[in-house]
């Protein structure tokens, strides 16, 4: 079995490292497209010089996000390998490149099901369609595969839990042996989503922040930093500007910080999982289950400041989204 495992931005290349190996253990010949929607150093190379993913076996280096640009070069190279799966992850737009491009080739999704249920996100329309267009449904919890029972999505339906956990699994023992890049304490923040970029918006985040007691450690998303520098808007004193982290950086980053901030879906259960109080910087999340567990809270940017002073990680929380072995099961549910 061939698999084209298409991938271009920070969440996928850390989503397909325990993937990689479960391919690999199981015989599947993975063939890594990588389209080139992240192309900085500080967001690419450096996951798969960190992480063992295999080096891709073609890169487009397209060095764009617009789905059509990438849809037409992709589906030249799912001709060309002929694989029998074309598998993809999440919800950006090379997700939605990909899914478009197989081509009358099967397409898997990991994290199949997941809803905000806001449509002004760019995210959860590429969920929608993504879904529609695949024949097997990898879900990472119960919740995401009655969602998609209940849009009547014809895909093969399959709960495997969620891939993250496994990266997270394997690789929080060894961030965890890492001095964290910033002296404790401090508050982990990330902010780039395309609604949170906006200039007003980032600059209204901008001044919550410095009306804030706490220290901030934020490593900056080249697009955020582009549009702080193009819109003249100043970081406060007490928000640290970091480049952007390796995974295991990064990891290391916000198992000791005190509270995380951020707009980030995959930082939302990576601190559910290392134990650390989230505040999400969004009016929704497709994570609603570390919301209704009390280690997630939505707040405007207004808000920030009294949710980092009252956040806790609730004692007693549950395991969420897995036992950490959703890599093996894919292997599985492709076989199947």
């Amino acid at each position: 079995m061939r698999v084209l495992s298409v991938v271009g931005n920070r969440p996928q290349f850390i989503k397909s490292a325990p993937l990689s190996i479960a391919l690999r253990e199981a015989g599947i010949e993975d063939v890594v497209l990588h389209t080139g929607q992240h192309w900085d150093p500080g967001m690419s190379q450096v996951f798969f010089d960190e992480l063992g993913i295999p080096e891709p076996a073609h890169r487009l280096d397209l060095r764009t996000a617009e789905i059509d640009a990438m849809t037409g070069p992709i589906r030249e190279i799912v001709e060309a390998e002929r694989p029998d799966w074309v598998l993809v992850y999440g919800d950006t737009n090379s997700t939605a490149a990909g899914a478009r491009a197989a081509a009358g080739t099967p397409v898997a999704h990991v994290e199949a099901g997941l809803r905000s249920f806001d449509l002004s996100m760019p995210e959860e329309r590429n969920r929608i369609e993504v879904d529609r267009l695949s024949t097997l449904l990898l879900c990472p919890d119960e919740r995401s595969a009655a969602q998609l029972e209940t849009e009547g999505v014809p895909g093969r339906r399959e709960v495997v839990g969620d891939v993250m956990a496994d990266a997270t699994r394997l690789f929080a023992p060894i961030a965890r042996r890492r001095e964290s890049p910033v002296e404790p304490p401090y508050v982990a923040l990330t902010i780039h989503r395309q609604q949170n970029t906006e200039p007003e918006r980032l600059r209204a985040i901008v001044a919550a922040l410095g009306e804030s007691d706490r220290r901030f450690a934020f490593p900056v998303h080249p697009r955020t930093r582009a549009v702080l520098t193009a819109a003249g808007i100043e970081l406060p004193a007490n928000v640290l500007a970091l480049e952007p982290l390796g995974y295991l950086e990064m990891l290391a980053l916000t198992a000791a910080a005190d509270v995380v901030v951020t707009d980030s879906g995959g930082l939302q259960k990576e601190a559910y999982w290392l134990g650390v109080p989230c505040v999400t910087v969004r009016p929704s999340t497709e994570w609603v289950d570390t919301v209704a567990m009390g280690a997630n809270v939505l707040v405007p940017p207004e808000g920030i400041g009294a949710a980092v002073a009252a956040a806790r990680f609730p004692a007693g929380a549950p395991a969420l989204y897995g036992d950490g072995h959703a890599a093996r099961r894919v292997a599985e549910a492709l076989y199947a």
